[in-house]
């Protein structure tokens, strides 16, 4: 890697937590004040529908909030990544039974098109949180 490159991603890797730590919030939040948006996406195998909602959005803050801070943010990664297996069947059960998540006409294509995104969502918050780049330091 340059010498530029080592001033450059540090900077970069900063700025890609911050983004991924708010992205997380940001999720988090509407699953306390509108929860009913993702009582379609819950499994009928599932029990305690809104428990689960507002359990996932509880580790979503969590997990944003603890990419912030060093000495939590390998153990938020792990939680994040752990949360994005967890909610995956809900979302694969939207794409196989196309339930419809907004008014208007259901698109099965972007249903299932969505689905592959679970895995760049992990990958970013693996790179974020847990990958050790050659510009850390003990001190991050």
């Amino acid at each position: 890697m340059s010498d530029s490159s080592y001033e450059f991603m540090p900077k970069f890797h900063q700025g890609f937590l911050i983004f991924v730590g708010l992205s997380f919030i940001a999720a988090g939040i509407p699953h306390f004040t509108h929860p009913e948006f993702y009582a379609p996406m819950m499994p009928d195998y599932l029990p305690w529908h809104n428990e689960l909602i507002f359990t996932s959005g509880i580790f979503e803050v969590l997990g944003g909030l603890g990419m912030f801070v060093p000495r939590t943010r390998q153990f938020a990664s792990l939680g994040l990544i752990a949360l994005l297996f967890a909610v995956f069947p809900a979302n694969l059960h939207v794409a196989v039974n196309e339930v419809p998540m907004i008014d208007g006409p259901i698109n099965p294509t972007l249903l299932w098109g969505r689905l592959p995104f679970q895995l760049i969502f992990i990958y970013m918050v693996w790179w974020a949180g847990l990958k050790e780049h050659p510009w850390q330091t003990t001190n991050e």
